[in-house]
């Protein structure tokens, strides 16, 4: 009968296991490094301003109620008013009528979108 010929200090014999088994631990570390390393990278990604747009930084004043006039005219339609930012703070922009473009009937409004980053105008557009 032949004697292994491993040294009596290795110590994959003492453990039990093959030295490959530890492998998978190495390879699922990486896995969750390289996952953890994407999520922040997307989170930055997501967190970041939009290109073109004018951030203001706090949430508008309440709308300003408007008294709605009489329509100078058949197909006039009502823009209502909104708050605009103007570099340091917000200034009323008040309604009006407008006549809609042909094809067009109504008007959507504009509106404030909150993001991280801060708030910006969405220009209201014919519909």
């Amino acid at each position: 009968m032949q004697r292994d010929r491993t040294p009596r200090g290795d110590w994959s014999e003492r453990a039990h296991f093959p030295v490959a088994d530890v492998r998978p631990y190495t390879s699922l570390r990486t896995l969750l490094l390289t996952a953890g390393v994407l999520s922040m990278s997307a989170c930055i990604a997501t967190s970041a301003p939009r290109r073109g747009v004018v951030y203001a930084r706090y949430a508008p004043p309440p709308r300003v109620h408007e008294v709605v006039g009489n329509s100078p005219g058949t197909g006039y339609v009502w823009t209502p008013g909104h708050h605009a930012w103007r570099g340091q703070d917000y200034v009323w922009v008040s309604g009006r009528y407008a006549q809609p473009a042909r094809g067009f009937r109504g008007y959507e409004p504009g509106r404030w979108v909150h993001e991280r980053a801060g708030c910006f105008w969405v220009e209201g557009r014919w519909r």
